[in-house]
């Protein structure tokens, strides 16, 4: 290695450092044994993968074989977001919203129910409808693995299987949306 690309790697490595960049790690989820109950199947696999690979905790396919239960349902939506003069839809809003919770197999609550709610804005055009059926999807399926991703940091935040009174995980609700735009 010559001298001025070790001096290139030892800079490259010394920035990244400073700026807080650091690798998600190894997790260390309270439960060993998690099921999985609702949520889409790309949205469950990503979790599966997620938590299975990053840490040692397994998803079993029996609610009796789990230390824990996670419930997620998920909801999406369309909405207008910006129209032109003649009154045709320029932009849409897409909604994702995924609501979830964690209970103990004794049915102590470890995430009481929360949500994660995330939204995008796409433009749209009749002459190409078919590339925004498409550029739809994949938008909605970055907001999955956004919210999946989001998920399993907090997963995390479960320290004990048996929380005392108040130092259980608090739930967590999106803030209140801003109005729709006046027309």
């Amino acid at each position: 290695m010559t001298r001025r690309s070790l001096l290139t790697l030892v800079l490259s490595v010394l920035m990244l450092s400073a700026c807080g960049f650091q690798l998600r790690g190894q997790q260390d989820y309270a439960f060993k044994r998690l099921y999985i109950s609702g949520g889409s199947p790309a949205a469950n696999a990503r979790l599966t993968r997620l938590v299975q690979g990053g840490s040692d905790t397994v998803i079993v396919s029996s609610q009796s074989n789990a230390d824990a239960t996670l419930q997620i349902s998920e909801g999406r939506g369309l909405s207008t977001l910006t129209l032109n003069s003649l009154g045709v839809v320029e932009e849409y809003q897409m909604n994702l919203s995924m609501n979830y919770s964690l209970t103990a197999k004794d049915g102590t609550v470890l995430i009481p129910p929360s949500a994660i709610a995330l939204n995008r804005a796409m433009t749209y055009s009749d002459q190409y409808s078919q590339a925004k059926f498409s550029e739809a999807d994949i938008l909605f399926n970055d907001m999955e693995n956004d919210a999946i991703d989001q998920l399993t940091r907090r997963l995390s935040i479960v320290r004990s299987m048996h929380p005392a009174p108040g130092q259980g995980a608090p739930a967590i609700w999106p803030r209140a949306p801003l109005p729709p735009p006046p027309l």
